[in-house]
């Protein structure tokens, strides 16, 4: 009983350290909408997007895939530190030398062409900020882990002012003060966490670095094919109606990242927890309980954003961006499943199944693509927001029954339904602004409430008798 009561007592206090440095971090995105979106026109958004975006898909690529491994093996207890690390270092290493004879190919991207230089910069000092943060994660050190996140915040505030708004850099200035912070925060977790400990070569470490690439490999793919899901369709909207409706809908998608900042925080602390105490007896209850709370946090946030999404947008953004609110529903409703997905993901990671996350991930990136082709012409940015939504729910569906033959988890059938169709709902009422609108989102959103709060006032509750009996 009492090592069930820690396993979720753990799993809370990595969640509100984890919290205080990434939301820290992940927010300020949010609060600098203000800023980028006056000193920056629709376009300049648009295409600051579409680097920051190129940017992305190369991290896996050039990383190989590794950083992923480094958070599962180096919480492995028998894996030996210095192997894991110094094996994220030497493939980041010779993947970027590897990416840098590329270079030809990447400037040949219309979209980013002239960009090449800041893409290279972008991925470095993120590689190196990823392998270092993810590594003292592994080590358990969320407090240190949580410190970076909030002096990320302060260096990334600092340097936007700095780039933006003294030196009115524009687009090169926004690319630069991500990478400068990167670059501090790598520095910092260096020195700090003393990590050069850590880089050692030796003779055996090969057999732990074979089988971290086994494991990563599968999930260079995965990753690839999420970016595809995530971030092709804007792509599309460029390509059909211009970097102005890009810069559009790439600030429309701002307002979901707040239910992904709190899926993510979990996320994170639960990855930890999945992994070093999801085994033995109790386990699919540990794991049933865990996403009942989850799940009922995911949909009463994503509720209360769409009820509130015009508001944000009127609040946060500059006017000629406002009309961005119209994308923001559909997007809600997509981001809560991605963040589902990402729960049941944790069952791959905890069972080294790899190769399942890359086949579910590959399935809602071929969708998306079709489906961005198919909506768009029809729809508009809506289309690209759609497609994106149906390929979320069909990957959501594909990895809960994989899933619930390797952890079997107990799922309300009838409250998930249930939760969809006030969701959808909400968000047909919000985009065609139906007479009373006003109201009607506040009793879907008062619904939703009494159909989510239980299972998290129950969690909480467990968590408070647990630090009572730990007292």
């Amino acid at each position: 009983m009492v090592d069930r009561l820690n396993k979720y007592r753990k799993l809370i206090t990595n969640t509100l350290l984890m919290g205080l440095g990434t939301f820290s971090s992940k927010v300020l995105v949010f609060l600098l909408m203000p800023l980028y979106t006056r000193v920056l026109s629709t376009e300049d958004y648009g295409t600051v997007d579409l680097i920051v975006q190129m940017s992305n898909l190369m991290l896996p690529l050039v990383s190989a895939g590794v950083l992923n491994a480094i958070i599962r093996f180096g919480l492995d207890r028998s894996a030996e530190k210095s192997d894991v690390f110094t094996t994220g270092l030497l493939v980041i290493v010779g993947g970027f030398v590897l990416f840098l004879l590329l270079n030809p190919l990447l400037a040949m991207v219309e979209a980013v062409s002239g960009y090449t230089a800041l893409i290279y910069l972008y991925v470095l000092m993120s590689l190196f900020r990823s392998l270092c943060s993810q590594f003292v994660r592994a080590q358990e050190r969320v407090r240190l882990y949580a410190l970076d996140g909030v002096l990320a915040t302060a260096t990334v505030i600092g340097f936007n002012v700095l780039f933006l708004v003294v030196l009115r850099m524009g687009i090169t200035g926004y690319v630069l003060a991500t990478v400068a912070s990167d670059f501090c925060s790598a520095v910092f977790l260096f020195l700090y966490a003393r990590l050069w400990r850590f880089v050692r070569l030796r003779r055996g470490m090969g057999e732990l670095s074979r089988e971290m690439i086994r494991y990563s490999v599968p999930l260079i793919p995965t990753t690839v094919f999420w970016w595809i899901t995530n971030v092709s369709n804007r792509f599309v909207v460029t390509e059909a109606m211009g970097k102005s409706y890009n810069g559009l809908y790439a600030v429309s998608y701002k307002v979901p990242t707040v239910v992904n900042l709190v899926s993510n925080i979990f996320i994170e602390a639960w990855q930890m927890s999945a992994v070093t105490d999801g085994e033995g007896e109790g386990r699919s209850e540990f794991f049933s309980k865990v996403l009942g709370a989850f799940q009922a946090v995911v949909f009463l946030s994503a509720s209360g954003l769409i009820l509130f999404s015009k508001f944000i947008m009127w609040l946060l953004v500059a006017k000629e961006f406002y009309p961005a609110w119209e994308y923001v529903p559909i997007l809600v409703m997509a981001t809560a499943f991605s963040c589902l997905v990402s729960f049941l993901g944790s069952v791959y990671m905890v069972e080294k199944r790899s190769v399942l996350s890359l086949a579910t991930t590959m399935v809602g990136a071929a969708l998306n693509v079709v489906l961005s082709f198919v909506l768009i012409p029809f729809f508009g940015v809506n289309g690209a927001a759609s497609a994106m939504f149906i390929s979320y729910f069909v990957v959501f569906i594909l990895r809960a029954v994989t899933a619930q033959r390797m952890v079997p988890m107990k799922w309300n059938i009838p409250k998930l339904v249930l939760n969809i169709l006030l969701l959808s709902l909400q968000s047909y009422i919000m985009i065609h602004e139906l007479p009373l609108w006003i109201l009607w989102e506040g009793l879907l959103t008062l619904l939703s409430m009494a159909l989510n709060l239980r299972p998290i006032l129950l969690q909480l509750q467990a968590m408070i008798h647990a630090r009572r009996r730990a007292a």
